[in-house]
C-alpha cells in the first residue's frame, strides 16, 4: 500500500522527479503510522516519534500529532494540533469567541481551550476519522492533506484576528510551504503528553460551535 506522489502537495524542499503512480488497492485500506510516513514524506514535512509512539510534525508555534486510538471497528485516526501560544486566563473569554467563529465558519479543525493548572490557557485543534472498517486511500490521503492545511490556516488566521503583531512576521505568507515546519518539539513539564490524554479522554474546556458549514477559503 502506498500513496501516488502526484497528488501530494509539497510543502518544502527540492521537487524531485516525478514518478510512476504507484497501483492502488481496489478496496478499502486501514490506515496505520508507516502510511502516515510516507504521506508526510511525499508533502516534504519533518517529523518526528514521540515516547508514545505517536507521530508528530512541529512548526515555529505549534505541534500537529497524527494518532491512531481504538480496537477494531472502532478505531480512530486523529489528527490533533497544539497551539504552543500561552494566554492568560483573563483573556479566555476572547478566546472563546474567536475559536467560536472560526468553528461556525469552517469544518476543520475544532478548536477547544486547554487551561492548565498554572492559569496559562492555550488552544487544541483537533479532527477525527473513523477507520476500524476501513476507508478508500484517496479519502483518507485527500482528508489528511486538507486537514494539515487548515490547522496551518487556523495558526495564522488567530494571529491575524487576535491582533499578534509579534508573530505577524511569522504568519505571512501566500503558500503553506512559507510556513517553517521542523522546529523543537521537546516537551516541557506541562507539555503534549498530559494533553494528549485529556483530549483523548474529553478533559479540554468546552469547544465552541459545531456548525457543520463549508471549510472558510484561503
Amino acid at each position: 500500500m502506498s500513496v501516488d506522489p502526484s497528488s501530494i502537495p509539497s510543502f518544502g524542499g527540492q521537487q524531485q522527479p516525478q514518478q510512476p503512480a504507484a497501483k492502488k488497492p481496489l478496496g478499502p485500506i486501514k490506515p496505520d503510522a508507516d502510511l502516515v510516513k510516507q504521506l508526510l514524506d511525499q508533502m516534504k514535512l519533518k517529523y518526528v516519534v514521540d515516547k508514545e509512539g505517536d507521530l508528530v510534525a512541529p512548526w515555529e508555534n505549534f505541534r500537529t500529532y497524527f494518532m491512531f486510538r481504538g480496537e477494531k471497528a472502532q478505531q480512530i485516526f486523529s489528527v490533533r494540533t497544539f497551539y504552543d501560544r500561552k494566554h492568560d486566563i483573563e483573556e479566555k473569554p476572547r478566546l472563546l469567541e474567536v475559536i467560536n467563529e472560526w468553528n461556525r465558519r469552517t469544518l476543520w479543525p475544532k478548536v477547544y481551550t486547554h487551561t492548565h493548572d498554572d492559569g496559562t490557557v492555550r488552544l487544541i485543534g483537533e479532527i477525527q476519522m473513523l477507520i476500524g472498517t476501513g476507508v478508500a486511500l484517496d479519502h483518507y490521503v485527500s482528508s489528511t492533506v486538507s486537514w494539515i492545511r487548515a490547522s496551518i490556516e487556523f495558526d495564522k488566521w488567530l494571529v491575524q484576528e487576535l491582533g499578534l503583531a509579534q508573530d505577524a512576521d511569522e504568519a505571512e505568507g501566500t503558500g503553506d510551504g512559507e510556513v517553517t515546519n521542523g522546529a523543537d518539539v521537546s516537551e516541557t513539564e506541562s507539555g503534549p503528553t498530559a494533553e494528549k490524554d485529556d483530549a483523548a479522554e474529553g478533559k479540554g474546556d468546552t469547544p465552541g460551535d459545531e456548525g457543520d458549514t463549508p471549510r472558510r477559503e484561503g
